[in-house]
């Protein structure tokens, strides 16, 4: 399973109402280069993998849902599924940022660490699953 890890950005970006989980474009992009949640914050800090082979440059639209149980709030996302159409990657790391939002222009939310470098061969798929569910919880405020 893959490791979750949040970009520090998103914090404050989350606080200051920066992002509309209810109404805003969230994407996975891929990557090989450790990201670092310390001082990435837009997805331009982002090395994405050659666009090509079945991968487009800024990745797949996720659909992104939010659920309130009293005062607990959930943000789940539905998966996102990569195929490829020749050797695509390698990769280690899927990112989600807000496509929406300008300033900061397309604010990293976290990234996934899948431990080790994956490469697709001709048709093969990698899916993106949340919390290994889709929908899959991103993230839950207590």
């Amino acid at each position: 399973m893959a490791t979750y890890v949040k970009f520090n950005a998103f914090v404050e970006n989350q606080t200051i109402a920066k992002l509309d989980w209810d109404s805003d474009t969230f994407k996975v992009c891929l990557s090989n280069t450790a990201p670092n949640a310390a001082s990435n914050a837009v997805l331009a800090d982002i090395t994405q993998i050659s666009a090509g082979s079945g991968y487009t440059s800024g990745g797949i639209a996720v659909t992104v849902s939010t659920s309130r149980t009293n005062g607990t709030m959930t943000v789940s996302a539905t998966q996102a599924v990569f195929t490829s159409t020749g050797s695509m990657g390698p990769f280690q790391y899927a990112v989600l940022y807000d496509d929406t939002v300008t300033t900061p222009n397309k604010p990293l939310v976290a990234y996934w660490d899948y431990g080790a470098p994956i490469t697709l061969n001709n048709t093969e798929t990698f899916t993106v699953k949340f919390n290994n569910a889709s929908p899959g919880t991103i993230f839950t405020l207590i």
